[in-house]
């Protein structure tokens, strides 16, 4: 017996010693600088700020659970070879993979990722098609979705009963984009759209060629002669014209939607439900405020943070497995607990309303239903899905609540379990 007490000791002290280690690659393509505000010039260490706190924040917890978690920065120049890049990050030992990318290269990294076993987290790419047709199963959802968006922006302007929308959008694919998400709430929730118009985009910078007085005298122009409505819901993706709307409409109405009261997962100005001590520690860490990509960023590494200290382990599928299956929640400073939706990986949140410096509101508004969740009235349903990983993804969580120990909880040291 004293031989066998010494052996699970040294099997212990073994275990205690050895650190799991995590790295997560974040993996960025530089945004464009031709914003239509100054304030809004993304920063060099834009989404990867965002990241290096989650590891931060990780690492608080893994002094107890003996992990280490590292945030491995890959930035994208120019033309850059996406599957070079994801090659790289896994050979550093990278199997996680915080991406800030458009959509096709985002789908092009998931698929040499697939190949190397990395699971992907999207951090940026709002396209619904990438949830639905385009799904891949090792790509996770962080970043909301366009109809999700424009669902919570869309429940606040019916519960105010601003019914009446006058939209204008872009004359680029991504505003079109927008405009169907917008079209799409209008319906869902019973809105209607008196016209639509569209903001051509002649080229020239944003900034030096739209003086105040151009503005002022362009915008009147294009609201003139609409018919009765109640709010402007701006589709302007590409940051071209929406922010020149909000008091230079020839009739005095609120604007909403890319500028005004706008909808977004993340805002400087949030700072309910302990917001503030995330806020204040990306400030005293970064000096600059933390935007939507960051705290995308953020909750992708605490999502990952969370599900290996609840598995003792640093394998990517199992934690996928465990990320996908319904024992997992993540707090993320927004009242609610997210979970995945287990039919796309799309991750459920609130959704803020901002007019810039203050949070106006937080969708789901009271009175909007769902038969399960409440999170569900966001964006396209399990019901109307085009997404099919759904099986796979069920296969995980089967394996992985088959895996599970039903006598006893698991230690931490886990495989040592007849030792204790």
């Amino acid at each position: 017996m004293k031989s066998l007490a010494a052996a699970c000791l040294l099997q212990l002290a073994a275990a205690a010693a050895e650190t799991l280690a995590i790295k997560v690659g974040v993996l960025r393509q530089a945004h464009s600088r031709e914003t239509l505000s100054i304030l809004h010039i993304p920063a060099a260490d834009d989404t990867l700020a965002g990241a290096l706190l989650g590891a931060a924040d990780n690492n608080t917890t893994g002094k107890f659970t003996n992990q280490s978690f590292e945030a491995l920065d890959a930035k994208l120049e120019g033309d850059a070879d996406i599957d070079v890049t994801v090659e790289s990050l896994v050979e550093k030992g990278a199997r996680f993979i915080v991406a800030d990318l458009p959509a096709d290269r985002l789908l092009a990294a998931s698929e040499r990722a697939k190949e190397k076993g990395a699971l992907l987290f999207n951090v940026s790419a709002h396209d619904d098609r990438l949830r639905e047709e385009d799904c891949r199963a090792n790509v996770i959802g962080v970043a909301p979705t366009r109809s999700m968006l424009a669902d919570g922006l869309a429940q606040y302007l019916v519960w105010k009963q601003w019914r009446k929308w006058l939209l204008i959008k872009g004359s680029h694919r991504e505003d079109e984009l927008l405009a169907q998400a917008y079209r799409r709430s209008a319906k869902k929730f019973g809105a209607n759209i008196v016209e639509e118009r569209v903001y051509e985009d002649t080229g020239g910078g944003r900034r030096s060629d739209s003086g105040s007085v151009q503005t002022q005298r362009q915008i009147p122009a294009l609201t003139q002669s609409a018919p009765n409505y109640d709010v402007l819901v701006g589709a302007d993706e590409s940051e071209v014209f929406a922010g020149y709307l909000p008091y230079h409409t020839l009739d005095p109405r609120p604007v909403a939607g890319s500028a005004g009261l706008y909808p977004t997962n993340w805002d400087p100005s949030h700072e309910q439900w302990g917001a503030h001590k995330l806020q204040n520690r990306f400030m005293a860490t970064f000096h600059r405020l933390m935007n939507a990509r960051d705290n995308n960023a953020w909750l992708a590494m605490r999502m990952i943070g969370e599900a290996a200290t609840r598995t003792a382990t640093n394998d990517v599928e199992k934690l996928r497995a465990y990320m996908e299956s319904s024992d997992f929640s993540i707090a993320a400073f927004k009242g609610v607990r997210q979970t995945l939706r287990s039919w796309n990986n799309q991750l459920r949140q609130p959704i803020l309303l901002s007019d810039g410096r203050l949070i106006v509101s937080v969708s789901p508004q009271e009175g909007f239903l769902h038969q399960v969740k409440e999170l569900d009235t966001f964006g396209l349903d399990q019901p109307e899905t085009k997404c099919k990983i759904a099986v796979t993804a069920q296969l995980r969580r089967f394996e992985y609540h088959r895996s599970q120990p039903t006598s006893r909880p698991r230690h931490p040291l886990t495989g040592y379990q007849n030792c204790l």
